[in-house]
């Protein structure tokens, strides 16, 4: 299969009311063909993992092609230099967040957390905190000491008031209080010092980790959590 046939399989899964639900979402559609995320899954399933045929993808520019790329991506074999080259070119939270279920996984996930903190464009520096999201849900080696370094680069980062770097701290924020009590007790400290920064954006941020990490229910599910 190559990656013209890849396209085809693609096109008979778009429609433009699937382009409109994207725009309603503020997904940026200029490229994008009206593909659902599910059927784009189904298809990476389908082709494997196969690093050239998802470079390919990429290359054509398309928006559902991208996401299709960063799935059929082997996380053990791709380049730090190739993911550079990707997250400079997200324009849209879906992309980002899909393509890093792939970085998640790889063995410098840390390091790119830490480079892409510190990157003014918005959605290379939503990808650190859709990162330590990755690394809060499904990682169950990573020690709680890396937690607790990034609770720093949030609180450190809190100010940002672009819409999709905001919503990325405030949801690493609380993903990480998810993990277990300790890091719930402690992310609600991280709160409490944010929102006395006393910015439109960290205020936000803090209020919302805070609602969420102390409702009874979360508690209860954190501490089950905790006690496996």
């Amino acid at each position: 299969m190559d990656v013209n046939d890849v396209i085809g399989l693609l096109e008979k899964h778009s429609s433009e009311s699937n382009k409109l639900q994207m725009a309603k979402f503020g997904i940026k559609t200029e490229d994008a063909i009206g593909v659902k995320v599910p059927d784009i899954r189904k298809l990476a399933k389908t082709i494997g993992m196969n690093n050239d045929l998802a470079v390919e993808l990429w290359n054509t520019g398309i928006h559902e092609a991208r996401m299709l790329a960063s799935m059929i991506t082997d996380p053990q074999k791709v380049s730090e230099e190739q993911i550079d080259e990707w997250v400079a070119c997200f324009d849209s939270w879906d992309l980002c967040d899909v393509t890093c279920d792939m970085i998640g996984r790889t063995s410098f996930v840390v390091k790119k957390i830490e480079e892409y903190s510190l990157r003014e464009e918005e959605f290379v520096k939503r990808t650190a905190f859709a990162l330590m999201c990755e690394l809060a849900f499904y990682d169950k080696d990573t020690s709680d000491e890396k937690f607790y370094h990034f609770f720093y680069i949030i609180e450190r980062e809190a100010w940002d008031e672009r819409n999709f770097v905001k919503k990325s701290v405030n949801w690493a924020l609380r993903q990480i209080g998810k993990r277990n009590d300790p890091l719930r007790l402690s992310a609600i400290s991280v709160a409490e010092r944010v929102h006395l920064q006393n910015t439109s954006s960290a205020r936000w941020i803090a209020r919302d980790a805070i609602r969420e990490l102390t409702n009874q229910k979360v508690i209860e599910r954190v501490i089950r959590k905790t006690c496996l």
